[in-house]
């Protein structure tokens, strides 16, 4: 038998599970707001970050003379145990819900009152002697706290990005190394060019990762940029002076985020949130050239007899239902699908930040949880990447050389001794055959 309790609020009673830690103002927008077939709970980072949030601000509270003690120190108890990821199944709201983000705040505020009460041997739902909006929420609004929340949680997602970024990095530059000395053709407009090293063409892809993930870290710096104590549309009106001077330090306290600081301007920090649109650009950038890494792999691995067969990938699983034996590039096929899921999210993120209007931007959540997908997709995508692809890439070094002595470099080689219009009298005036007789004179001279 499920036993209940009741809730109400100024739109009347609802019932509730009596497991229930989230209340009234958490059900009616899980209820009314919901569509995406996501909740909170998928986003355990920002779940943690805006615990610490509200940790911060309890400590803030209580330094000011704005909560007493007991209630403050209930509050930090019970948003460290919501923090470790013990009741992420409490978060039912919508992620992309109207409004501002004021379900994700009220989820967290219900949650953490109705925990911290447990702990003072009260119960869920009389919000005694904690309130989830008197003193979770004390000294705060949707748009501060969840700023806030949103920042330090695509950060820490932004730093494990780079840190896997880096490691590929890593692995382009040993495969530059170790390909340094193999022969192949080039290509441009998909058409045969010089000779060079496969090793070049993988010291170009470290190099461009490498200028990315530079772009990236520098977005990711600006996130540590907040305006908790701007309240609503950055005025501060709602938060005690006393407060305000706490709450930046505390959270450094809680967060162990030492860079923490504020954004320059708190009524820019409400109305725009080109931050997020900076550092989504950046991974739409970042995504843009890994498509172009994968599909490289694709085309210098395609094969085996039929195609370039320059590259052969690590076989991770079979490739077909149909061909026998068949092992296809999934790897990288996996990254460029997440490259154009990317890409595509980045669009959102843009246009939240052009939907904004007047005095405060409420379209912020929508953008920051995109934000939050795109860095985590990029995260995984890439560790599969490096781990089951670029790791065990070998060369074909016998059909590389084989390339490497097709006719149009040998054509490329006679240019640069003869020029390119004599070259190009003889491609009229004689056969391809003569015009290698002619390389391969000049290649025993030397």
């Amino acid at each position: 038998m499920v036993v209940s309790r009741y809730e109400q609020d100024a739109f009347g009673t609802v019932e509730l599970s009596d497991e229930a830690l989230y209340g009234v103002q958490t059900l009616r927008s899980a209820r009314n707001l919901s569509f995406s077939g996501r909740t909170l709970a998928a986003y355990p980072g920002y779940i943690a970050a805006l615990a610490e949030v509200k940790r911060a601000a309890a400590r803030a509270n209580e330094r000011a003379g704005l909560l007493p003690r007991a209630v403050a120190q209930a509050i930090e108890q019970a948003c460290e145990e919501v923090g470790h990821g013990c009741h992420d199944g409490q978060f039912i709201v919508d992620p992309y819900h109207g409004g501002g983000g004021i379900g994700s705040n009220m989820n967290m505020n219900e949650v953490v009152a109705n925990v911290a009460n447990e702990m003072l041997d009260g119960q869920a739902g009389d919000y005694r002697p904690v309130h989830p909006a008197d003193h979770v929420n004390a000294s705060q609004s949707t748009s501060d706290a969840c700023h806030t929340a949103l920042r330090i949680a695509a950060l820490r997602a932004g730093e494990k990005l780079l840190a896997e970024l880096a490691r590929l990095v890593g692995e382009l530059d040993a495969k530059s190394a170790e390909l340094a000395q193999v022969p192949t053709i080039t290509r441009t407009c998909l058409q045969d060019g010089m000779v060079d090293t496969m090793g070049t063409m993988f010291g170009g892809y470290a190099h461009g990762v490498r200028r990315r993930m530079g772009r990236l870290t520098a977005a990711v710096e600006e996130l540590h940029a907040v305006n908790l104590g701007g309240t609503v549309i950055g005025s501060g009106v709602g938060a005690a002076v006393g407060y305000r001077e706490h709450v930046l330090d505390t959270l450094r306290e809680v967060t162990g985020l030492p860079m923490l600081r504020y954004r320059e301007h708190l009524y820019d920090a409400a109305q725009n949130i080109d931050d997020l649109s900076a550092l989504s650009a950046e991974l739409a950038l970042l995504a843009g050239v890994l498509i172009k890494l994968a599909k490289d792999l694709r085309l210098l691995s395609s094969g085996p007899e039929a195609g370039f067969g320059e590259l052969r990938l690590p076989a991770v699983q079979a490739g077909s239902s149909f061909f026998p034996g068949k092992v296809n590039p999934v790897v990288p096929e996996t990254l460029v699908q997440c490259g154009l899921q990317v890409i595509g999210l980045d669009r959102a993120v843009q246009g939240a930040l052009e939907h904004g209007e007047l005095n405060l931007n409420v379209w912020e959540g929508f953008a920051g949880f995109n934000l939050l997908d795109m860095l985590g997709m990029l995260e995984r995508a890439i560790g599969k990447f490096t781990d089951l692809c670029v790791t065990g890439i070998q060369a074909d070094e016998a059909r590389c050389r084989e390339l490497s002595r097709t006719f149009i470099p040998a054509v490329v080689a006679l240019k640069e001794k003869y020029g390119y219009s004599q070259v190009g009298q003889w491609l009229k005036e004689k056969s391809k055959e003569e015009v290698r007789t002619i390389y391969e004179r000049e290649a025993e001279q030397r």
